[in-house]
């Protein structure tokens, strides 16, 4: 978006067009937020305060092993009776008042070195995001009356030495929405954080990026809320790219955005990123004539062969094999054919002669079990 458009405005304190300034090539570096999260990441480590718990923590107690053979484990008991307290484990991690697991040193590794490419890259990629409207406001900020990004205003910017001018300045300059975002969002933190000296939270407002600090600058911008200020030569990563997301929303002087010329690029200044590629458009590059020309042609496509048949499923692919056992295989199927059609002639038969003998069956089991007179001939044996 910045590449198309090489001229930058340039606004006066009161928020009219005043000139124009060339476009710093950094400000065209490729976007790389791979290397800003971890530069980022490394570089944020580099303010913390070593901690750690005491090395005497849980291991006060006066306690020894009762060894083998009393069927407890073998962890150190404090001696003594009389008192719940003895007998009990001391010293380990899963005992009650005993030590952590692996307890916190001071000589942890605290800071992490970063490699000066690497800083130098994520910083150049950081800029270029800044003068990218789209990424500014994914970011959060309020830039609907912003009349240009990237934002660049006089030098007379650098000579405010009061509060109430800079945000009247701020204003003209279209940040006054940014500004009423940023202090309505104060709020108490959550958890205990509001007891160690950040008892409130805010969003990051815009960057004000000066030359000089001669005039008082800082004084003027520092007492608004969300504001910060930065210094050209002393570009840092994570005022440009806050929690690691590119697209800061920044206020440059004029001096101050003519020096990133000096600063970045050319034959003095420092070696900026290059993009890969200068058109992105794959799908026109290996289009276009050029390419066309020398590339090999067209290989013909591999004939396409039916998959193979499993002759134990398919009889014609088993006749190829053997016309034989194939025949013999479709004699069974027209048996079974046939079989069906009498299928219900032959069960009618069957249950026909079923009830037949069902029929006999009942008459003779009848015929048995007919009771009979057991006196009928008196009681003679003989």
């Amino acid at each position: 978006m910045a590449a198309s458009r090489p001229l930058i405005s340039v606004f006066s304190v009161s928020g009219d067009k005043s000139g124009e300034t060339i476009l710093p090539s950094v400000l065209l570096s490729p976007l790389r937020p791979d290397i800003v999260q971890f530069v980022h990441t490394n570089m944020n480590k580099n303010k913390r305060q070593a901690f750690a718990v005491n090395i005497h923590a849980g291991k006060k107690a006066v306690a020894s092993s009762w060894g083998t053979g009393r069927a407890v484990a073998r962890i150190p008991r404090v001696g003594g009776s009389g008192t719940s307290r003895s007998g009990q484990g001391a010293f380990g991690n899963m005992c009650r008042g005993g030590r952590n697991f692996a307890p916190t040193k001071t000589w942890r590794r605290w800071h992490k070195r970063i490699n000066s490419t690497q800083k130098r890259y994520a910083v150049a990629s950081a800029l270029a995001a800044t003068a990218i409207p789209a990424l500014v406001m994914a970011r959060g900020h309020a830039i609907d009356e912003v009349p240009e990004i990237p934002l660049v205003v006089d030098d007379a910017i650098e000579s405010t030495k009061k509060t109430s001018a800079a945000k009247d300045l701020l204003v003209a300059i279209g940040a006054g929405p940014e500004l009423d975002k940023v202090a309505n969002s104060k709020q108490i933190r959550s958890g205990k954080g509001k007891m160690r000296n950040r008892r409130y939270t805010l969003r990051r407002g815009p960057l004000v990026i000066y030359n000089s600090n001669d005039d008082g600058i800082e004084q003027a911008f520092r007492n608004l809320p969300g504001i910060e200020l930065c210094c050209v030569d002393r570009l840092n990563l994570l005022q440009l790219a806050p929690g690691g997301h590119m697209g800061r929303f920044c206020i440059w002087s004029k001096s101050a955005f003519q020096k990133l010329e000096q600063i970045y690029g050319g034959e003095s200044g420092k070696r900026i990123p290059t993009a890969a590629m200068t058109n992105a458009d794959v799908a026109r590059i290996i289009n276009s004539d050029e390419i066309q020309s020398i590339v090999n042609p067209a290989k013909p496509q591999n004939k396409k062969r039916a998959p193979k048949a499993n002759a134990l499923r398919n009889i014609d692919a088993l006749e190829k094999l053997d016309p034989y056992a194939a025949e013999a295989k479709r004699g069974v199927a027209r048996q079974e054919a046939a079989a069906a059609k009498t299928k219900d002639k032959r069960m009618a038969a069957k249950r026909k002669l079923r009830e037949q003998y069902k029929a006999q069956g009942e008459a003779f089991y009848k015929a048995a079990s007919r009771q009979g007179d057991v006196c009928e001939n008196g009681f003679a044996l003989d």
